[in-house]
């Protein structure tokens, strides 16, 4: 027996219990509700099928509790018993009163088997879970026993093959020694000549690192001397860049000076001639006007200068307040003169 065949036969029983239990419950219900439905007013009397389904709920509530504290190992005490018995007897009294009251004993005995059933199955389940839970128990009792026992006899025989080993191991630990003691007065002179070889080595390491360090120094002393004269040279050619761009902007501002003050001098020179009674050539005209605006005369002054009409003057000094027209005008203005 294990613990496969326990489970199998608790869901044999199980599935068998509740089977039985909701069988019989339908039957009761068939059974009890035209019984309460003839003896319930008539208003009443969709109350009828409540009665059965009141009993039965009753005893599912015993089978299901049962199960568990079977199942657990458990006991309730007398009011489960008394609860079961009365539920069943119930069942069977509402079962077989109508037969009853009929004098119909072959009724009886068709409506008794039910609940009669149900009555016995609640109780031989309850004797199966019981017995189950003894023998599960028993049988993990037992099962505990033997391994205990097979652990007690692996921990014996653990033991005797510690004792067996360790004596072994003492035996192999004094050869090991005397073979280590041996081994290592050789490898203290292995390392003695190692040593001394090592030593030489370091030396000559030493030596040879010393010199590598001092041509990396010198050559780390060379790379930042030419690094220093590289920015020297490239600070000397920053100045003289710096030099020659403010020399640049000088004469860009003094050959700036020099045209303002040539175009200043033009300027006067074309209206220092003062009012003419005729007019003047329309290229001298339009340098005449250009000069003016230059100054800031009003238009009819301008018109005075050259000797054309004021509309006419108006008209250049709209195109010498547009960018492209002054542009125009300035190039007539410097070609005419």
């Amino acid at each position: 027996m294990n613990a496969v065949h326990v489970r199998s036969a608790e869901r044999a029983l199980s599935a068998g219990t509740w089977l039985i239990v909701a069988g019989a419950m339908l039957y009761s219900i068939l059974t009890v509700t035209p019984l309460a439905a003839a003896h319930t007013p008539q208003k009443w009397g969709w109350t009828a099928p409540i009665l059965p389904l009141v009993v039965d709920a009753a005893v599912v509530i015993v089978v299901r509790l049962d199960a568990v504290l079977a199942r657990l190992g458990g006991h309730g005490g007398r009011w489960p018993i008394a609860l079961r018995w009365m539920t069943g007897g119930m069942t069977l009294a509402l079962n077989v009163a109508d037969s009853a009251l009929h004098n119909d004993p072959v009724g009886v005995a068709v409506h008794a088997v039910a609940p009669l059933l149900l009555i016995v199955t609640a109780e031989t389940g309850l004797a199966y879970r019981r017995a189950i839970t003894a023998a599960v128990l028993a049988l993990e009792a037992t099962q505990k026993a033997e391994r205990e026992a097979r652990e007690q006899a692996a921990a014996e025989r653990r033991e005797a093959a510690d004792r067996r080993a360790r004596e072994e191991r003492e035996h192999a630990a004094q050869l090991l020694r005397e073979q280590r003691e041996h081994e290592a007065r050789l490898a203290r002179e292995q390392a003695e000549r190692e040593e001394a070889a090592r030593r030489a080595e370091r030396a000559e390491r030493q030596a040879r690192e010393q010199a590598e360090r001092e041509a990396r120094e010198r050559r780390e002393r060379e790379r930042e001397q030419q690094q220093r004269e590289r920015e020297r040279l490239e600070r000397e050619a920053a100045k003289r860049r710096e030099r020659e761009r403010l020399e640049r902007e000088q004469e860009a501002r003094r050959q700036q000076q020099e045209r303002a003050e040539r175009e200043r001098r033009e300027r006067v020179a074309l209206l220092s001639g003062g009012p003419v009674s005729e007019k003047l050539a329309e290229g001298r005209a339009r340098a005449v006007v250009h000069a003016a605006f230059g100054e800031g005369l009003p238009v009819r002054a301008a018109a005075e200068l050259c000797g054309w009409s004021v509309g006419w003057v108006s008209a250049r000094y709209a195109e010498h307040r547009d960018p492209a027209a002054g542009a125009d005008g300035a190039e007539l203005a410097i070609a005419s003169t």
